[in-house]
């Protein structure tokens, strides 16, 4: 079972959310170690930074969605404050390195130079966070290396921009593809449990259940693999 909503947690979330895409960076922090990790490093990353200096909290890894601009900006903050290291899917590191590029079709700059990539995420596999860890899911269709962190024993999943509250990720974008976003959503959202809390790129959280009943883009929308 998934989730159980009486169990004591075993992670911690903050968000922070800022910029001109309002978009939600999370630190993720083990309630066991009070070790934390960082995704999606937005432009409220000093805000965050300033919260783990205060706090004396220690950050292990940047773990990353997918790599759109506004997931990305917030890393050279984050590099000049600690030197961990950062995990991206392979199939989205040619839009890793057009960052700048991302940023100038939106009449932006970036901060500084994106740091090398030091970690190729792996779809299947389980990545630390204190002595917990979450499950690396493959959801593309927003990006092309889109992936999403699930804690099966908190039922939180960390979603990016696959799916919001009320919607979806946008496809109009290089490497965007409807299709194979609903059908992410369809195999790696609509199959959980209703109680799990989704945690967006943007917006307020919601819960599969929430979506499944209420999201105008999943009506007819059935759970599985199918196409």
């Amino acid at each position: 079972m998934m989730g159980d909503p009486e169990a004591q947690s075993s992670l911690d979330i903050q968000l922070f959310t800022g910029g001109a895409f309002a978009e939600n960076t999370y630190l993720v922090r083990c309630t066991r170690s009070g070790r934390a990790v960082i995704v999606d490093p937005g432009a409220a990353a000093p805000q965050l930074l300033s919260h783990v200096e205060e706090q004396g909290i220690q950050v292990d890894a940047v773990y990353l969605t997918h790599a759109h601009l506004d997931h990305v900006e917030g890393l050279p903050h984050v590099m000049e404050a600690l030197q961990v290291p950062v995990h991206l899917h392979p199939a989205d590191r040619p839009l890793y390195d057009r960052a700048a590029d991302q940023a100038t079709a939106f009449g932006l700059r970036l901060h500084g130079d994106l740091p090398a990539i030091d970690h190729q995420i792996q779809v299947g596999t389980h990545l630390p966070v204190g002595e917990t860890e979450v499950a690396v899911r493959f959801a593309p269709g927003h990006a092309p290396g889109h992936v999403i962190f699930v804690h099966e024993g908190d039922g939180i999943v960390l979603v990016g921009d696959v799916v919001f509250a009320g919607s979806i990720g946008r496809t109009d974008l290089p490497g965007g593809d409807m299709q194979q976003l609903l059908a992410s959503i369809r195999r790696e959202i609509l199959t959980l449990p209703d109680h799990t809390r989704l945690l967006p790129g943007h917006g307020p959280e919601t819960t599969v259940g929430q979506e499944r009943i209420g999201n105008p883009f999943l009506a007819g929308q059935e759970p599985g693999a199918s196409a």
